[in-house]
C-alpha cells in the first residue's frame, strides 16, 4: 500500500517532456511510480487532481536566506510560491565562516549588498559558530519548512582570513590564497554547494565600502577555484563585473577568466545576466561567449531572471520626492500614515511639488515619472509605455510629478509603483524571452529574503507561470513544460541535486498541485513582521492548491499546513 496517490492530474515532469493525465505515487520521500494509466493499488492517502497541474517543487537556486533561516523555518515570501528548495549563499554574502569580534560587520556587509535590515538580522541572528562546517551544523538543527543548501561566501572567507585587509580590498598574497582555498575546500566537503562571490562595485557594503573580493585578482580566483577541483564538487556562483551596466568594458574581461577558470577548475560557474540600459545588447554577446565556452569544456551558465528587475517606490521604501528639502521635516514622522497625512495637506503639496522642479536627482533616472508604472492589484511586470505616469499625467493635462505624488501619499501611505530598472530596455522584456529559452542559461536571481525595501521577487517562479507560460499578449510565450523544466530539473541540475526536480520513480516526493486557470500572483506589500519589526516587502499568490514535501503536504491553498520536513541539504546527490 503507497502512502499517497495524486490521481487523474495534468502531470508537467519537470522534464521539458508533454504534458500528460497520470498518477503519481509516493511512498515515504519518494515517488515511487507514475502511471499514465489509472494506478490500480490501494493508498492511505488519494488526492483527486483533475483539472489541476502536477509539477515538481521548484528548486530556488538563488536566494539570500542565510540569516533568516536561523529564526525563520518557512523562509517566506518563497514558501508561498511553489519552491520546496531553496540555495542560499550568493553574490558572496553569508555569515561564515566568521571571528567572534566580526558579527556586526558581516551583517553591515549583508545589509548594503541585499538590503535585509540590519536590526533584524541583530535581533534575530542566534550566533553560535565560527567555521563554515559549524554554521551548516547550526543549520541543520533549525526546523525548516523547505530543503536548503548553501555556499561559502567569498567576503566572509576573505575577512576571517585576511582580517581587515581583506575587508578593505587589499591584494591576497599566496598564503592569504593557500588559507582561502583550504577553507573553501573544508566547506565543500562538508555539504557547501559551493562558492560564490560578487565583483560588481554596484555591491556595497553599508558603510559604502565595496565587498571584499570585488578586485580579487585571478591568481585569488583560481586558487578557491582549485579547491571545488580538489573537493570535486561545486558550483563557482558570482555576481560579475559591469552586471548591471555600471563597467561597458567588463564584459569581454570577465568571460575570459571565467573561461579560463572553467577549463581549470572543471566545475560549473555561474554568473548573473540581465539586460541593461548601457549596454542593451550585452546579453546576447555574454550567452553567444558562455555557449562557445563549452567547446573548450567550461561549463558556464548565465543565471536569468523571470522578469523586469524593478524598484518598488513608496513612502515605506524608497521614493524622489525624498530628495525635496521639505521631505526632512516629513520623515520623522513616526509611521507613514502620518507621513502620507501630512503630504496631503495642500500648502505641503504644493510646496514639495514646487522643489521637484530642482531637485537633484539626476542620476536617478528610473525614479522620474516617465520610468515609473502603478501597480495593479494582479501587477504588470511588463507594462505598455504609454502607461508611464508622465504620459497618463499628460493625458490627464496635469504634471506627472503631481499624479506620482498623490498617488504615493493616498490612503494609509503603503501604496507602491513600479521602476523597471533592468530587462525593460526599450520599453519590453523581449530580450528577457530570449535569456530564459537560451539552452545555456540557468533560471534564477529571484533574491528570496532579499531586498527588503527595494523588491520583492522571490515570486518570480508564480510569475513564470503566470505570464510567461499563460498571460503575455505582447510577445512569444513558454510553453508550460519549458518553463517548469527551467525552474525544475534545470535548477536542480546545476547544483548536482539528481533527487529532484523530475516527477519519476526515485525521486524526492517534491509536488506541487496547481490550479492553473486560477493562479494568481497579487501585488507586492509592505509588511513589518521581520524581527526588531523590521520592514519587508511580501507577496502572496492564490492558486497552489497544495505543495508537498518529502511526501508531506507542507502548504494548502497558500497557508503553512504545520509541517516541517526540511533539511539542510549537504553536498551533491
Amino acid at each position: 500500500m503507497a502512502d499517497l496517490v495524486i490521481r487523474g492530474g495534468t502531470v508537467v515532469d519537470g522534464t521539458g517532456a508533454p504534458s500528460r493525465t497520470a498518477d503519481v505515487v509516493i511512498d515515504g520521500d519518494r515517488i515511487v511510480e507514475v502511471s499514465d494509466g489509472h494506478y490500480g493499488g490501494s493508498a492511505t492517502e488519494d488526492i483527486d487532481a483533475d483539472g489541476l497541474l502536477v509539477t515538481p517543487g521548484f528548486v530556488d537556486i538563488h536566494t539570500h536566506y542565510d540569516g533568516q533561516v536561523t529564526w525563520d523555518p518557512l523562509l517566506s515570501p518563497t514558501c508561498w510560491h511553489g519552491v520546496t528548495t531553496v540555495v542560499m549563499g550568493n553574490c558572496g554574502v553569508g555569515f561564515a565562516p566568521v571571528a567572534h569580534d566580526r558579527h556586526e560587520w558581516l551583517i553591515q556587509l549583508m545589509e548594503g549588498v541585499e538590503d535585509i535590515p540590519g536590526a533584524a538580522l541583530s535581533a534575530g541572528i542566534k550566533w553560535g559558530w565560527e567555521t563554515f562546517p559549524e554554521y551548516m551544523d547550526a543549520v541543520a538543527a533549525a526546523p525548516k519548512l523547505l530543503d536548503v543548501g548553501t555556499q561559502i561566501p567569498h567576503g566572509a572567507v576573505r575577512a576571517y582570513v585576511m582580517g581587515d585587509r581583506g575587508a578593505d580590498n587589499e591584494p591576497a598574497t599566496p598564503t592569504d590564497i593557500e588559507r582561502m582555498s583550504v577553507i573553501v575546500e573544508e566547506a565543500i566537503r562538508a555539504g557547501a554547494l559551493g562558492f560564490s562571490t560578487s565583483r560588481t562595485i554596484m555591491h556595497m557594503a553599508a558603510n559604502g565600502e565595496p565587498v571584499p573580493g570585488t578586485f580579487a585578482a585571478t591568481d585569488e580566483l583560481f586558487g578557491i577555484g582549485e579547491a571545488l577541483t580538489r573537493a570535486g564538487a561545486g558550483v563557482f556562483e558570482l555576481a560579475p563585473a559591469g552586471a548591471l551596466g555600471e563597467d561597458s568594458l567588463a564584459a569581454d574581461r570577465e568571460m575570459a577568466w571565467m573561461r579560463e577558470l572553467g577549463v581549470r577548475c572543471g566545475r560549473p560557474i555561474s554568473f548573473g545576466l540581465t539586460q541593461n540600459a548601457t549596454d542593451p545588447d550585452e546579453w546576447r554577446r555574454m550567452l553567444d561567449m558562455a555557449e562557445a565556452a563549452r567547446l573548450d569544456g567550461a561549463m558556464i551558465w548565465p543565471q536569468v531572471h523571470g522578469r523586469t528587475v524593478s524598484l518598488l517606490l513608496g513612502l515605506a521604501t524608497v521614493h524622489p520626492f525624498a530628495f525635496c528639502p521639505s521631505w526632512g521635516e516629513i520623515a520623522v514622522l513616526g509611521s507613514v500614515a502620518e507621513q502620507a497625512a501630512v503630504m496631503r495637506r495642500p500648502e505641503v503639496r504644493e510646496r514639495m511639488l514646487a522643489e521637484m522642479t530642482t531637485a537633484d536627482i539626476g542620476f536617478l533616472t528610473f525614479m522620474k515619472p516617465s520610468r515609473i508604472f502603478a501597480l495593479d492589484d494582479i501587477p504588470d511586470y511588463e507594462p505598455e509605455p504609454s502607461q508611464s505616469f508622465a504620459n497618463r499625467a499628460e493625458a490627464l493635462g496635469i504634471d506627472g510629478w503631481e499624479l506620482l505624488y498623490d498617488t504615493i501619499s493616498n490612503g494609509d501611505g503603503t501604496e507602491l509603483v513600479n521602476s523597471p530598472i533592468l530587462n525593460y530596455v526599450g520599453g519590453n522584456m523581449d530580450p528577457t524571452f530570449e535569456m530564459l529559452s537560451s539552452p545555456v542559461s540557468v533560471f534564477g536571481l529571484g533574491d528570496g529574503g532579499a531586498h527588503a525595501g527595494q523588491t520583492c521577487d522571490g515570486s518570480t517562479t508564480t510569475s513564470m507561470l503566470t505570464y510567461w507560460a499563460r498571460d503575455r499578449t505582447r510577445g512569444p510565450r513558454l510553453g508550460v513544460e519549458q518553463a517548469v523544466a527551467k525552474m525544475t530539473s534545470a535548477t536542480a541540475a546545476l547544483y548536482g541535486l539528481g533527487d529532484r526536480g523530475r516527477l519519476a520513480p526515485g525521486m524526492m516526493a517534491d509536488v506541487n498541485l496547481i490550479d492553473f486557470d486560477r493562479l494568481t500572483l497579487h501585488k507586492p506589500t509592505v509588511a513589518w513582521d521581520l524581527p526588531a519589526n523590521a520592514r519587508r516587502l511580501i507577496q502572496r499568490a492564490d492558486g497552489y492548491v497544495s505543495t508537498i514535501k518529502s511526501g508531506v503536504e507542507i502548504m494548502a491553498d497558500g497557508e503553512h499546513t504545520g509541517e516541517l520536513p526540511g533539511v539542510l541539504l549537504r553536498g551533491a546527490r
